[in-house]
């Protein structure tokens, strides 16, 4: 088992130091979950890996999905079975063996509308979903789906209104918290050796004639720039890939358009079931999707060709969820019953679909220019055969016989012993003097991890109090979010290390002195570095909050923008 390392501040600046210091196996760009699982790929293959990221870990795509991993049942429709087998494939890796602490399974309710051909049709699709998962090898864990009379359904479902269904199917998948899960992958790559830095940004490949033999990288936090020599660069960078592209001076063999899918939390008592609903619409599928204290509610599928940064959210989007889900439901939600929102680009391959619900959602590896890789597409499930292949594609060209991929073997940090430590979570509430609860709550975002933050409670008993206005987040988590999970701004831990931002009815801006206050230390800030991370923080509150009033995407994003980055990207 690998010994766990911290992302502290000053690892990523010896992580800078060594990647300046000698040429590089693989030096991969971007920090999204396909960046993180490429790095992690390489380096346990015996290479030497760097990993750079402009913003945060997880900051685009990948803290903005579904929170689902999934086979797609909707993919069967389409008859996409290769897509379907593999991603039921890595739920259930994911579930049993490389991240057990943070994937679990979730039910969804399928409900019937039609009284004679519809529950053979979505019968037979949901058993075939569930025997593809089954020969796989990795279904154990998951119950199989089940069929429900109408008097069952609205059992199981009492907020359904009754002339919405006339039975349904039951089935089970598995969701996850997206930017932890990917965090934890940096992590886990850093703890075999990676050299793993965010908030440093390629400013432009370098080249000795046709071939790219590494990039130019400027640490945003200092301004200092270093070179990093690497044999191959995989070039992860999602709805970023065209501009990436753009610096290596060529075309690229295939474009990528981003598709904005809006989701909306509400309450968990605003919607009276104990089981997920998938809806049918007139383009996709509707999810509403249990979180802890909330439901998810999403997601549409708009083009998008404006800030890819922050993909603002507008009223017509907000109304767009609130009547096809009010279709159903007895009592209906109003916007008032939002407590949170966000927006992800998905990056979709682009074809010759006007319609971005009808682009692939495959992904593809290219080798454009002699040493850079490029893989984009694909599906957040499926992140593991996407950097399989990237990687595959980039120790093709290395001269040395590289070892196949072992990341099927490879639990996340916090994975191993996860299992035990939560059978034994009574025994560790009694030790630690936190309530079950608590301690139920650790092991569900840090796994075996946990002894870590007990450790920083039991040495300032204060951390075991919970945030402001967030009593679902510990002090602790803050402070464990600067010195171990390798957050370097107040909107990295109430956005993507803890979930305050979209969790609680403030958006995080009670809580946000208090983070600052607490992450201060670690960081090395000073009192005006405090102001205007609380300051920055509550701007950007407000400019999305103002975003949602707006009736459309440009005056949605005109707005977002008016709340810049705490970091510059230039």
């Amino acid at each position: 088992m690998v010994k766990p390392v911290a992302l502290s501040p000053q690892a990523r600046a010896e992580a800078l130091t060594r990647m300046g210091e000698r040429e590089l196996d693989v030096l991969v760009v971007g920090g999204g979950v396909v960046g993180a699982g490429s790095a992690l790929d390489a380096v346990t293959r015996g290479l030497s890996v760097g990993l750079v990221e402009a913003r945060d870990w997880a900051s685009g795509t990948s803290s903005r999905s579904s929170k689902l991993i999934h086979g797609g049942l909707r993919y069967l429709e389409m008859l996409d079975f290769r897509l379907v087998a593999e991603a039921l494939k890595e739920r259930g890796l994911l579930i049993q063996r490389l991240a057990p602490h943070l994937v679990r399974p979730v039910p969804f309710l399928y409900p019937l509308t039609h009284r004679i051909w519809e529950r053979p049709y979505v019968g037979a699709g949901v058993l075939l979903y569930d025997t593809m998962g089954i020969t796989s090898g990795t279904a154990r864990g998951l119950p199989h789906h089940r069929h429900l009379l109408k008097r069952q359904a609205l059992q199981e479902a009492p907020a359904l209104r009754s002339d919405a269904l006339v039975g349904a199917v039951q089935y089970w998948d598995a969701q996850v918290d997206d930017a932890r899960h990917t965090m934890n992958i940096v992590r886990t790559a850093a703890s075999y050796g990676a050299h793993v830095a965010n908030r440093s940004r390629v400013t432009r490949f370098l080249r000795q004639g046709e071939r790219v033999v590494g990039a130019l990288v400027r640490d945003l936090e200092t301004g200092l720039e270093v070179e990093v020599r690497a044999k191959q660069v995989i070039n992860s960078t999602g709805v970023w890939t065209d501009d990436t592209q753009s610096m290596a001076g060529t075309r690229g063999q295939f474009h990528v358009r981003a598709s904005k899918g809006v989701h909306l939390l509400v309450p968990r008592d605003r919607i009276n079931s104990r089981t997920g609903l998938i809806l049918r619409t007139e383009k996709s599928v509707l999810f509403v999707i249990p979180w802890g204290r909330h439901w998810i509610v999403g997601t549409t599928d708009t083009d998008w060709d404006l800030d890819k940064a922050h993909p603002a959210v507008s009223s017509k989007d907000i109304g767009y969820l609130l009547e096809h889900v009010n279709k159903v439901l007895v009592t209906p939600l109003t916007p008032e019953d939002v407590e949170g929102v966000y927006a992800g680009l998905r990056p979709l391959l682009a074809g010759e679909a006007a319609d971005t619900s009808k682009l692939s959602r495959e992904h593809l590896v290219a080798h454009p220019v002699p040493g850079l890789v490029v893989v984009a597409g694909g599906k957040y499930t499926t992140y593991r055969v996407m950097a399989k292949d990237a990687v595959d594609e980039a120790v093709r060209n290395l001269d040395e016989k590289v070892p196949e991929s072992t990341t099927q073997d490879v639990p996340l940090v916090g994975a191993e012993g996860y299992r035990a430590l939560w059978n034994a979570r009574y025994a560790l509430a009694a030790e630690s003097g936190l309530h079950v609860a608590r301690i139920e709550h650790l092991l569900r975002r840090y796994g075996s991890l946990v002894h870590e933050l007990l450790a920083l409670v039991a040495e300032d008993p204060s951390l075991g109090e919970p945030l402001p206005s967030s009593d679902d987040y510990l002090r602790v988590e803050a402070v464990y979010a600067a010195t171990h999970e390798g957050a370097r701004h107040l909107d990295d831990v109430l956005a993507r290390r803890t979930r305050i931002s979209i969790e609680s009815w403030d958006r995080g801006v009670d809580a946000a002195r208090t983070v600052a206050d607490l992450i201060a230390g670690p960081l090395g800030w000073r009192q005006d570095q405090i102001e205007r991370e609380v300051d920055h923080y509550a701007k950007r509150v407000e400019a999305e909050r103002e975003a949602q009033h707006q009736p459309d995407d440009q005056t949605a994003d005109a707005v977002r923008l008016g709340a810049p980055e705490i970091v510059p990207l230039t």
